[in-house]
């Protein structure tokens, strides 16, 4: 998938799952590059499954942290759709079978603590379920 155009970049997508786009504030703030804050061990989980077939510009994702709901909509509400990012994204690296793309959520999101538990469940994926601790 390279340099797909908007109209065609659907058909490069195999499925959905959810991930956890963790980042680290400070360090987000602090450092130069976002690469630290945002790629560290630990940073970018994904799962519990791959869902196909499935309307990725129509999902309900709910983010919960410690049970209390923090996002509650559907990516109908995000800013691009998928067929723009996909499109986007090959213009400048060409995706292979198992590449993933974080898109962002259509809400903002607050400090996480350790210890804090957090749910991403993402429709006809399931429940992404992870506990914040300190490294």
């Amino acid at each position: 998938c390279s340099r797909v155009p908007v109209a065609e970049a659907k058909a490069c997508v195999f499925g959905i799952t959810a991930g956890n786009d963790v980042s680290e504030r400070d360090w987000q703030s602090g450092d130069l590059q976002w690469f630290r804050a945002k790629a560290s061990d630990t940073f970018g989980p994904v799962g519990p499954a791959i869902a196909w077939g499935v309307d990725p510009d129509d999902v309900l994702v709910e983010t919960r942290v410690n049970g209390e709901v923090r996002q509650h909509e559907r990516t109908s509400d995000l800013i691009f759709y998928s067929a723009e990012i996909v499109s986007y994204v090959s213009q400048y690296i060409t995706l292979e079978p198992g590449d993933l793309i974080y898109t962002g959520t259509p809400q903002t999101t607050k400090a996480l603590s350790p210890g804090d538990v957090v749910e991403v469940e993402v429709e006809h994926v399931g429940v992404l379920k992870n506990t914040v601790r300190r490294r």
